[in-house]
């Protein structure tokens, strides 16, 4: 063997060897923790419905959290609920456009707050 096909098969090697160490390596997912608040239209909605809504938007890599109703004013609370998202699957975009699509319950939603975990 002259020493460009030696130096070949030690690169070839060492690839493997850290192509193997690589996918023993468990990928770590990126995760954010997201809080909405979920607002109706009056006083008049029904929240456990419009919770139950909110709820219903399933997707891979979203889990629903805890979730309070906070008073805004006028005798109207709105709905505020964590989630846990992964970054590469569920954005704020997609989890506000699902749920808006509720318009008999939901009249907006707002990223109360947003952190990477």
């Amino acid at each position: 063997l002259d020493d460009d096909e030696e130096a070949e098969k030690i690169k070839e090697q060492r690839l493997k060897e850290y192509a193997e160490k690589k996918a023993k390596k468990p990928t770590i997912i990126a995760k954010s923790s997201i809080l909405l608040d979920v607002k109706p239209w009056d006083d008049e909605t029904d929240m456990a419905k419009l919770e139950e809504c909110v709820r219903s938007v399933q997707t891979d890599g979203l889990l629903w959290g805890t979730s309070k109703l906070v008073p805004v004013g006028y005798g109207i609370k709105k709905l505020q609920i964590a989630c846990v998202v992964e970054d590469d699957k569920v954005g704020t975009d997609l989890l506000e456009e699902e749920i808006t699509k509720f318009e008999d319950y939901v009249q907006s939603v707002d990223v109360a707050a947003f952190n990477k975990i």
